[in-house]
């Protein structure tokens, strides 16, 4: 009955949106002109480029030999193969690209001729050939093979052209072939058997193969089923490094002898010349073979692919994703649009929707993939989700909660259907409270506060991937000490500031959904929120090449008997050495104590006081903004962009982001600061550029003048259109400080707004000027903090 509910819901709001869609376009060019997916393809962006659908979990690209996190790049390096199955913007190993197809012609008849090994076959491909669209990519080798592949839900289809690559000899036979690998190199085991009969139109490739996460634990299995036609086959058969013969039809490779790499596969040769382009339908399990091949029949039916028809049916799929929001761009140059509206797009590549995919348990409930990680998303990416898709957001949420009645804990990252390793916290936490906060529909609000109290609570053996370690100090001692003493759990021994950090803001969103629900525990966790203070050392001093900042008291590494650690304070900052998990293990989690210090969301207040005052404070984010300590590439730092808000200084926050966008949040290729984590650049450019930057976990946005004259957005469930309006708008951004504002027609002074705004339909005009103002700047104007007493009561919307 709950999803028949929600499909009358889904119809309904398709209706609206195409509706509003086909007003729009009267007046409006194609809105996916303005989205570019090759922003952010090099320099370490790591964005998926390719096809897919919102949500998809096939993402058909080619694949690279160079900076291939995401499967394709734009760094000139050499194409190995086309896959169907990658994650977006994730850094670390590579992820994904399991079962990759290659296309070549071989110089003779001889099988042997063809080049099947990774190296060999590697080809570069023509740098002005690259098509990326919405649904759509496309590329063309140095040897002349075109290359277009789109998708559906659960199957992809590549179409490859060879009309152009027979170098005057068009009786050369087209070899399609397929690589038992992934991207990472990670396979285990794996199995193909090849169905082809000689002189046939067709021919079947079907299989699987165990893989490991490339930011996880454990192990996962990936089913394929491979159906080509476009010819008359020749002749088929398996491959084993490079060599191949047409004997036997299938085979079963492992690591081999000292973890030894076999590379291998199968092969289909089609006898040339060929009438047309070679069409390659592959479908996608992770359940069984069986289904692998259902899905592809059910949502790429044949015998005639009709990828012309797939294209178009992903184009409108992200037609009705975008319809809700609307600009008046106001002259602005074209690039702010193009950059804009690439980065909603990016919000909507993961989570990936697995439903129905799922090994590991049988659910009614969704189930979404490709939290990759948690730690980056909640602070922007899944906060956007919440305004512009709440149907799909709740049905995250929906899913977290089920991971949690199944595996016993909510993951804090999860990709490829396994537990990915924790970060910081367990911030799974904040995602169900900010949707608690926000309103969101059809969630078992009982069963969230159960699932964020047991990680408040209960210790798991292996923190690394659920839940949080060193419960005991931190009940006890109240913070995470230094070389803690743990015989509970086990993980990365590191992290002791971040993790105090965020466990401090993780009971607190315990603190603010145990009040709404009436529970007793509210004190409690309230309480504990305000750990974060044990670590701060109010004499630390902090020096950049041995000359003092003059700014003092920093979080320190604590013990267990109470004594100061230490920690340099710019450690882990882009002015020395990265700090991740394994590379460079700190106190302080790809991020530094100057960075650090400002991470206590609910209580920003404190934090003023703490460092000495409202001025102090100011010039202490400044300094950290312009001196080379930010690293406005890492999600922890998005925050700090906007905390001149609490010191009653909005127009510092506003100079702050159009420092940042478009000079290092633009339309180029190399258009992202850092990974793009899932879409959490995508979504700190897109907040700010909306001029609304969510506080995630409390029903807080801070204000800044949007930068277009004004922008709508529809909330899909509502039907009614918030807008933010400038007046006095200029295009070259001269006018960014808010003279004053009104909602709904009425004096506004608050430099922040809830969440109503989105949900009710809420006007909002500000009035520009090239000046700061004094609005936004008194004590009953700023945002809530606990330590003013006003934190509660205020984030949530009425239920």
């Amino acid at each position: 009955m709950l999803f028949l509910v929600q499909l009358c819901v889904l119809t309904q709001y398709a209706t609206g949106i195409s509706a509003a869609l086909t007003k729009r376009q009267t007046t409006e060019p194609n809105i996916l002109d303005w989205i570019d997916p090759l922003i952010g393809s090099r320099s370490g962006g790591n964005v998926f480029v390719g096809a897919t659908l919102p949500y998809g979990m096939v993402k058909a690209v080619a694949d690279v030999d160079g900076e291939n996190t995401g499967g394709f790049s734009t760094d000139g390096s050499n194409i190995t193969g086309f896959s169907a199955l990658h994650d977006s913007g994730t850094g670390g190993n590579p992820s994904l690209g399991n079962f990759p197809i290659f296309p070549q012609l071989c110089p003779s008849d001889d099988i042997n001729t063809c080049k099947f090994p990774i190296a060999a076959r590697a080809t570069h491909y023509k740098n002005d050939s690259i098509t990326a669209r919405p649904g759509h990519f496309g590329v063309t080798l140095e040897n002349g093979i075109k290359a277009e592949m789109t998708i559906s839900e659960r199957a992809a289809l590549f179409r490859f052209n060879f009309s152009d690559a027979s170098n005057g000899n068009g009786s050369m036979n087209p070899v399609i072939m397929l690589d038992l690998t992934d991207l990472w190199a990670s396979r285990q085991n794996a199995s193909i058997s090849v169905e082809a009969e000689d002189g046939g139109a067709t021919g079947q490739m079907k299989g699987n193969g165990t893989f490991l996460p490339s930011f996880g634990a454990g192990s996962y299995v990936a089913y394929f089923c491979l159906d080509i036609s476009g010819g008359k086959v020749k002749d088929s058969g398996v491959w084993v490094n490079n060599r191949a013969g047409t004997e036997p039809k299938e085979i079963y490779v492992t690591r081999g002898f000292n973890l030894f790499y076999l590379q291998a596969g199968g092969y289909l040769r089609f006898q040339g010349p060929l009438a047309g382009p070679i069409l390659a339908r592959m479908g996608i399990s992770f359940i069984s073979t069986d289904q692998a091949c259902q899905n592809a029949a059910t949502e790429i039916p044949g015998p005639n692919f009709d990828f012309d028809g797939l294209v178009s049916v992903a184009q409108e799929a992200w037609r009705k994703k975008l319809a809700p929001i609307s600009l008046e761009a106001g002259g602005v140059d074209d690039s702010m649009q193009t950059s804009f509206w690439s980065a909603v797009y990016r919000t909507m590549i993961s989570p990936q929707n697995y439903t129905g995919e799922n090994p590991h348990w049988q659910s009614s409930e969704p189930y979404f993939d490709s939290w990759y990680c948690i730690w980056d998303m909640w602070r922007v990416q899944l906060p956007f989700l919440t305004i512009i898709d709440p149907t799909t957001m709740s049905n995250m949420v929906r899913s977290l909660l089920d991971t949690y009645k199944h595996r016993g804990w909510l993951p804090d990252c999860m990709m490829s259907t396994c537990k990915g390793w924790t970060q910081g916290g367990s911030d799974a936490d904040n995602v169900l409270v900010d949707a608690y906060v926000k309103n969101l529909t059809g969630i078992d609000w009982e069963l969230a506060y159960e699932a964020i109290a047991n990680d408040a609570e209960n210790e798991p053996l292996e923190w690394s991937i659920e839940g949080r370690g060193g419960l005991r100090s931190w009940k006890t001692l109240n913070y995470i000490p230094y070389l803690d003493f743990d015989p509970i759990g086990f993980g990365t021994n590191s992290r002791s500031i971040s993790r105090t950090l965020e466990y401090s803001y993780n009971d607190f969103s315990l603190a603010t959904l145990a009040k709404e629900l009436g529970k007793d525990t509210y004190t409690k966790y309230l309480s504990r929120s305000a750990n974060w203070q044990n670590l701060f050392k109010v004499d630390q001093r902090s020096s950049i090449n041995g000359v003092d900042t003059n700014f003092t008291g920093f979080f320190q590494p604590k013990y267990l008997n109470g004594t100061w650690g230490y920690q340099d304070p710019i450690a882990c900052s882009p002015l020395a050495d990265f700090c991740s998990l394994t590379s460079n293990p700190s106190e302080t989690f790809e991020s530094s104590a100057w960075e650090y210090m400002f991470f206590v969301p609910h209580d920003i207040g404190k934090v003023i006081e703490l460092l000495g005052g409202e001025e102090t404070f100011l010039k202490r984010l400044d300094f950290f903004h312009t001196s080379g300590l930010a690293d406005i590439g890492n999600e922890p730092v998005f925050l700090t962009v906007y905390m001149p808000h609490y010191a009653g200084r909005p127009a510092l926050s506003a100079e702050r982001a159009h420092s940042y966008i478009p000079s290092r949040f633009n339309n180029s290729e190399a258009g992202l600061p850092g990974n793009d984590d899932s879409g959490a650049m995508a979504s700190f450019t897109i907040f700010g550029m909306l001029g609304l930057f969510p506080n995630p976990g409390q029903n807080v946005y801070f204000i800044i003048p949007p930068f277009f004259k004004s922008v709508g957005i529809t909330n899909p469930l509502t039907n009614k259109t918030s807008t933010i309006r400038n007046i006095n708008f200029d295009k070259e951004y001269k006018n960014i400080y808010i003279q004053s504002a009104k909602l709904n027609g009425e004096e506004y002074t608050k430099n922040w707004i809830g969440h109503d705004f989105f949900t009710q339909g809420w006007t909002l005009e500000l009035v520009l000027g090239d000046k700061e103002s004094d609005w936004g700047t008194k004590l009953e104007n700023r945002p809530p903090s606990v330590s003013a007493g006003n934190s509660q009561g205020q984030m949530k919307e009425k239920h």
